[in-house]
């Protein structure tokens, strides 16, 4: 086991929450430290993937995952007018038992995670964030917004796509790009019929649904938009609208019934790789920190579970911090570039709308999705 007995993470989303009870398990000293007082999260519904299934299996949270959220095998291809063509095969990774694919509620996930969390000796603090971080021999050395000052073993920078951290220990690192499309997302009840995933194909508009509960299901819709303009809220029950204009089927009576209770969410896409290694000095970063992504692939977060996942596992094998940190960008740095690149390609091809793209963007989702179906 590499010499990390005592551990800072930064930020208190999916990959914070997940290193923070992956660590613990090994019986490691764990702080986690969120800027949110409250800890809260906002957002309609999430896609997960098997993959990520197989990842939440092994942070210890995939049952209640399959009881708060709704899982099922496959994904249904469809026409605007929703007329089924064709179903996705989805293998069942997590094991034979756990369908292999699911979706659920962000807020719920955050609660179950928060819960584990807590229930693991973490801890956590919330309404702090550091100030500062000094690094010798030996420690790194994290002053805190509430005046506190405590050393680490190492630190984890899991703060998002904006991370403090990386512009702390790698301001060298380029910024996150708006990609050309945003995603709308709204909640509604679950329609009849609809038991899993479904994706509907515009000429220009992907829209889709997933059920998130046995009673709720979330609509998500990718908008191609060239300049990232700030659209205001209070337009966003009219703007779902008119995108949706040329849909019939399931997606024309969401559309047809949007009100004050669908909780609509805008969210500009944006994408970052950043180059390995993924740590400086006794600081590393995880998830979206270094590789955000687009819905494309429903792997961002999946990615993100699967990075704490193998930081745990790394740090459980014998070496040195530095080549623990080594072996871990190395192990992550493709499979997640496969994924950023991936996503963003499949962007640009439902963008395009033509014969072509829409062929080659058969032929990549296929491909991708093949290849996260390996181990990590």
């Amino acid at each position: 086991m590499s010499p990390v007995k005592k551990v800072l993470v930064i930020g208190g989303g999916i990959a914070g929450m997940c290193s923070a009870i992956l660590l613990r398990k090994s019986g490691r000293e764990v702080d986690l430290v969120e800027i949110d007082p409250e800890w809260r999260v906002y957002g309609a519904g999430i896609t997960i993937s098997g993959p990520t299934l197989r990842a939440f299996g092994k942070v210890g949270v995939l049952q209640e995952i399959m009881d708060q959220g709704w899982c099922a095998d496959g994904c249904k291809i469809a026409l605007p007018n929703g007329h089924v063509v064709a179903e996705l095969p989805t293998p069942r990774v997590a094991g034979p038992d756990v369908p292999g694919g699911g979706a659920i509620l962000r807020p719920v996930l955050a609660r179950i995670l928060s819960k584990a969390t807590l229930a693991s000796g973490a801890n956590v603090r919330l309404g702090v964030t550091f100030t500062s971080i000094r690094q010798d021999a030996r420690q790194a050395h994290v002053a805190f917004s509430d005046g506190s000052e405590s050393s680490y073993d190492l630190v984890i920078g899991a703060d998002g796509v904006h991370s403090k951290t990386r512009q702390a220990v790698m301001p060298e690192a380029a910024a996150p790009v708006y990609t050309g499309q945003g995603c709308w997302r709204a909640l509604v009840p679950r329609a009849p019929g609809i038991d899993n995933a479904h994706i509907i194909l515009g000429k220009t508009v992907k829209a889709g649904v997933n059920p998130v509960s046995q009673d709720q299901m979330y609509l998500f819709c990718l908008e191609t938009n060239e300049q990232n303009a700030f659209l205001d809220p209070a337009t966003w029950q009219a703007r779902l609208t008119a995108l949706l204009e040329g849909f019939t089927g399931v997606v024309g009576e969401i559309r047809d019934n949007l009100g004050p209770d669908s909780q609509i969410i805008y969210r500009p896409l944006e994408k970052l790789l950043v180059p390995g290694p993924w740590h400086r000095g006794r600081v590393v970063l995880i998830g979206d920190a270094v590789h955000a992504t687009t819905p494309h692939l429903a792997s961002g977060a999946g990615i993100s579970v699967e990075d704490a996942v193998v930081l745990a596992e790394e740090l459980d094998r014998p070496g040195t911090l530095q080549e623990v940190l080594e072996v871990f960008s190395a192990r992550r740095h493709a499979r997640c570039k496969l994924v950023v690149e991936s996503s963003v390609r499949l962007g640009e091809l439902e963008s395009a709308g033509t014969p072509e793209a829409k062929e080659e963007h058969g032929l990549l989702m296929r491909d991708t999705m093949r290849k996260l179906l390996e181990p990590i």
